[in-house]
């Protein structure tokens, strides 16, 4: 139980950080989406680079971030030393790349339809360059049980963020994509500065042996994370490619792209999940109960995630308003894509029975398994489907590594999942939803939301019925205890 409130108590602060960021992160899509009308593509054109970005910056890190915490929590190796050989092997992976971008940067922005804009591309390499470079000292901040400095700077550079784009979208006018990313490029690098001073605290010592079984642990990590970020992205880097209409598709992109942010709260749950839970499930692989634990926070990372959902689609009516008016067509694959991303939440769970036994070729093969679905989808299905053929590649993708790594999961390295609740959870969550389709589309907002808020309501009285430990609440638990 200790070790499940430290979860809860981390989780909620580094998702206070994301869900805070996201949230605010939020304002910049009725922005861009009032500043940059849909016909002039440039929100379709930030949804394709961001989504080319997010595949580099797996390449880059390299697996690295899990790898480290595999390694720091060894016995056998000083954590500093394990960060600074992981750190030195990112920044080479780093400055390689860099060279080769600006080297080739002419053929490399024609292949990709930025031929007049190279300079996109250029700003977006130092960008996800310097992302990389942060990515393990934040995780070694994780390591250190440090979410405070962690959620601050995450924090800071959202808020820096979303300074600067108002400043130059409403108050100097400045509504060219462009922009978007030259502000990014400068949030990044100003956050970059405040990690000088650790680097100079940290005992450098580059380990060549380590190095060697550091690669032979990560790289099935990078195949994995290749696939699960394509899982993400290929949909946004594929639409371009195969949608019928050469100067349509970057409208097309623009809407998807807006309407999945919404969808995106799921995705902040599972980071913040993720960002609590990876650390604390590396430190206790020595106890003995480690597989009740394990099943136990599936469970509740469920419930919660299925209730973000109902939250989600039971208050859409005045979600939408954050989309500019003219991108709320595609409002309609919101849910398919938030489920989606509770498959890839869970997937992530079932992720530590290979991670813990040093076989993560399984999560490698598992996951492009998921990869190749999830490209079939698209290729075949948005010439004439267009983003809804992205939306159900997600949930085909993500729900094939997901009951791939259960079954073989079960097999190889058995934790015995409250089965019976989970899925009672999941019917639950499914009464309640299908009553919001019918109210959101027959009654006024104000109705729908009405209605749809007791739908939740009852779904959170069960949650608390069944589940939610009231003895551990103060105030309502001291009373609770006294009942008993």
């Amino acid at each position: 139980m200790a070790n499940l409130k430290s979860l809860a108590k981390d989780t909620a602060i580094y998702g206070l950080s994301s869900i805070v960021g996201r949230f605010l992160n939020y304002l910049l899509v009725p922005l861009y989406t009032h500043y940059m009308p849909k016909a002039s593509g440039d929100y379709g054109i930030s949804t394709n680079v961001y989504a080319y970005t997010a595949l580099i910056l797996v390449l880059l890190t390299f697996g690295m971030e899990t790898t480290l915490f595999r390694y720091a929590n060894d016995d056998k190796y000083k954590p500093d030393t394990v960060f600074s050989t992981a750190m030195g092997t990112v920044s080479m992976l780093t400055a390689l790349f860099l060279a080769l971008v600006f080297s080739f940067i002419g053929p490399i922005s024609t292949s990709l339809g930025y031929e007049a804009h190279p300079d996109y591309l250029q700003m977006m390499a130092v960008v996800v360059a310097l992302d990389a470079l942060q990515a393990l000292p934040f995780s070694y901040l994780r390591f250190q049980k440090r979410p405070i400095r962690f959620a601050s700077l995450k924090l800071l550079f959202i808020m820096l963020n979303i300074g600067l784009n108002l400043l130059y979208f409403v108050w100097l006018g400045k509504t060219s994509v462009f922009y978007v990313f030259f502000i990014n490029l400068v949030c990044t690098g100003f956050i970059t500065l405040f990690f000088i001073p650790d680097m100079f605290r940290i005992r450098w010592h580059f380990d060549v042996a380590l190095l060697g079984r550091m690669l032979g642990y990560s790289w099935p990590i990078l195949v994995l994370g290749i696939a699960g970020i394509l899982n993400q992205v290929a949909d946004k880097i594929i639409f371009p490619l195969v949608y019928p209409d050469e100067a349509e598709a970057n409208v097309q992109l623009g809407v998807y792209g807006s309407c999945v942010k919404i969808a995106m709260i799921m995705a902040m749950i599972t980071q913040a999940f993720r960002y609590a839970y990876e650390p604390i499930v590396f430190a206790k692989s020595k106890d003995g109960d480690k597989a009740e634990y394990y099943a136990s926070a599936m469970k509740y990372f469920l419930i919660f995630t299925l209730l973000a959902f109902l939250c989600v689609m039971g208050w859409i009516p005045l979600l939408q308003n954050i989309i500019g008016a003219d991108y709320r067509e595609g409002m309609g694959v919101v849910p398919i894509v938030m489920v989606a991303e509770i498959m890839m939440g869970v997937y992530f769970n079932l992720s530590f029975w290979y991670k813990l036994i040093d076989k993560t070729i399984y999560g490698a093969w598992f996951s492009l398994a998921g990869c190749l679905v999830l490209f079939a989808v698209n290729i075949i299905f948005i010439p004439k489907y267009g983003y809804w053929a992205c939306a159900w590649g997600g949930v085909a993708g993500y729900g094939t590594a997901m009951v791939l790594s259960y079954i073989i999961g079960q097999v190889k390295n058995p934790i015995p999942y409250p089965m019976k609740s989970i899925v009672m959870y999941i019917i639950l969550a499914a009464i309640c939803y299908v009553p919001m389709i019918y109210t959101n589309d027959l009654l006024p907002a104000w109705a729908s939301v009405t209605i749809n808020t007791i739908g939740i309501m009852l779904f959170v009285a069960y949650i608390i019925w069944r589940d939610l430990p009231l003895s551990s609440l103060p105030v309502i638990g001291k009373k609770f205890r006294k009942t008993k």
